[in-house]
């Protein structure tokens, strides 16, 4: 399939939706620190309950693919943000769980190291979607060398929920690659200066140039905003690691300190779904 001028602004607007996202939620859940602070599990139980209710409003809305894969994402990160971060986060009061320190500073925070404890969790999740019917690439790609297809069922013609695909793929991904770091940030494995980080760090950018051209050759844009997914949470492992080696200052971490900047990245999604409505318009009405 060759790259169109419509499939490449379709690719970008998928790919900034996406990457835009990242960094509001990251700024959600800081807020919700700050401001409520004592009240701030409430806040989270909130945060949570909003993403169902978009979750809700996605399964409702399936056969509009584009508003149910939209509600998906929006709703796997309300409750990554509300109900799984902040479990960890409460965990981690309930035990006293230190943070880890450099120089004074904090450069892991308690509730990370308690996520680390999921690890054996993930894996679970990872056999299910191994086993199962799945257009994951990801999985489709190991399911074919492992010679495991045959044993796994392809029949049904039930129409896909595309907003819990959306959601559990959103919530998977950000899960895994928040591991994959925190394991790689551990000094007693590797740590920031060790050459797993490195590869870690180079090893998804190439990822992540490589499923962007890919990206930009698909033309449907609830596809793209999925395939998107993947991409950006696998560029954002490059955003992390400059951030932990001080290349780069993550304003969505300090939203009190730099609102401007945060204001302009919830301008700049809002100018990207005005940007997509005048792409739309044009492919319908090219002349």
């Amino acid at each position: 399939m060759s790259i169109s001028l419509f499939s490449l602004k379709i690719g970008f607007i998928a790919f900034f939706i996406v990457l835009l996202l990242m960094p509001i939620g990251h700024v959600v859940m800081i807020l919700n620190e700050i401001l409520l602070k004592e009240h701030k599990f409430i806040g989270a139980f909130l945060i949570g309950l909003l993403g169902f209710l978009f979750l809700v409003t996605g399964v409702i809305n399936n056969k509009r693919r584009i508003t149910a894969t939209i509600m998906g994402l929006i709703s796997g990160i309300l409750v990554w943000t509300g109900w799984i971060e902040f479990s960890f986060v409460w965990v981690a009061e309930r035990l006293d769980v230190p943070p880890i320190t450099e120089n004074g500073n904090i450069i892991t925070k308690p509730e990370y190291l308690v996520m680390m404890s999921s690890l054996g969790l993930l894996s679970a999740f990872l056999l299910f979607y191994l086993f199962s019917k799945t257009n994951c690439t990801y999985f489709s790609w190991f399911q074919k060398h492992l010679r495991l297809k045959k044993f796994i069922s392809l029949k049904g013609t039930v129409q896909r929920p595309l907003a819990l695909i959306t959601f559990i793929e959103a919530i998977m991904l950000m899960w895994m690659f928040y591991l994959v770091l925190l394991l790689v940030y551990d000094t007693e494995i590797s740590g920031n200066s060790h050459f797993a980080t490195s590869f870690v760090a180079i090893g998804s950018l190439i990822w992540s140039i490589y499923l962007i051209f890919k990206l930009l050759r698909i033309t449907k844009l609830d596809y793209a905003i999925r395939y998107a997914i993947p991409t950006v949470i696998i560029f954002w492992n490059v955003v992390e690691i400059m951030g932990r080696w001080n290349f780069l200052k993550e304003v969505w971490v300090f939203p009190i300190e730099h609102p401007i900047e945060n204001i302009l990245i919830v301008l700049a999604l809002a100018a990207v779904a005005v940007c997509y409505r005048y792409v739309r318009r044009k492919k319908r009405n090219p002349y």
